[in-house]
């Protein structure tokens, strides 16, 4: 499968006799394979002046655990050793299906929160297992060991990207309906009052930035963050996890292509 100068598949990339430069691993935002496609599908058009050509490793509902840990590791690791030598970047779209689901959110959520006043406090605090501190930590630790991963097997000018998504909607709507939705049925079930079900996220998201944040600030210049939040209005979004065509190329345009552009990628 290919679009332009991106790829998600070794074979097209061998019949096309290219070179990848640019490694994108990542979740549904690389790989969301409806009709006017993912992230990269914008962020191609932006790399291309520069001749970049871009292969996409893992796949829709990774998580970061499984990019060092799990079922995309060994994949992940032998595109890093076959086109390490000649890479530019690595992106990285890690994190967001760590926390969507029921079975992700519902646990970070307290048992019942029809009478709290702010997101804040629905969240269960604290380090043990199950919480959203440690859930935190475990996708800290995840991507770190991924760009320790990355350091120790592209060449070392390889820059690597990483990004915030944006505040999502809990709208209830999946893919295919409300049966498929993320996030709205776990707020329903712990009772977060509705007026704040988009605090939850955005207090969630800025949670998840902080510590992308700690991330660029261990390894300066070789990590960036491209910070896309608050990027997006409602009508941008295709559903709960998902913006639009339109939001994609907003994000790329508005928030990824001035990050590039000071790395010399686009």
């Amino acid at each position: 499968m290919k679009f332009e100068n991106v790829y998600w598949d070794q074979r097209a990339l061998d019949d096309d006799a290219k070179t990848a430069s640019i490694l994108p691993i990542g979740d549904s935002w690389f790989w969301y394979p409806f009709p006017g496609g993912s992230l990269l599908n914008a962020l191609g058009p932006l790399v291309a002046p520069k001749e970049h050509v871009i292969l996409a490793f893992g796949n829709n509902g990774a998580e970061a655990y499984d990019y060092v840990s799990g079922v995309y590791r060994d994949g992940m690791e032998m595109g890093l050793r076959f086109h390490g030598a000649g890479l530019s970047a690595v992106f990285v779209s890690g994190g967001g299906n760590d926390f969507a689901g029921f079975c992700d959110l519902r646990p970070l959520l307290k048992l019942n929160c029809a009478n709290f006043k702010s997101a804040r406090g629905c969240y269960r605090t604290g380090s043990d297992n199950g919480t959203l501190g440690w859930l935190m930590d475990r996708t800290e630790s995840s991507l770190d060991s991924l760009i320790q991963k990355v350091f120790s097997l592209a060449r070392a000018g390889t820059r690597i990207v990483l990004h915030t998504y944006d505040y999502p909607y809990p709208s209830g709507n999946g893919i295919f309906g409300g049966n498929g939705a993320w996030l709205k049925p776990a707020l329903v079930d712990a009772k977060v009052p509705p007026s704040l079900h988009r605090g939850c996220m955005v207090y969630l998201i800025d949670q998840f930035a902080t510590r992308l944040k700690n991330l660029v600030e261990k390894y300066p210049g070789r990590v960036l963050l491209v910070n896309s939040r608050g990027a997006l209005a409602k009508g941008d979004w295709a559903n709960e996890l998902h913006p639009t065509t339109a939001g994609f190329k907003t994000i790329a345009r508005d928030c990824w292509l001035p990050v590039l552009q000071e790395s010399g990628l686009a």
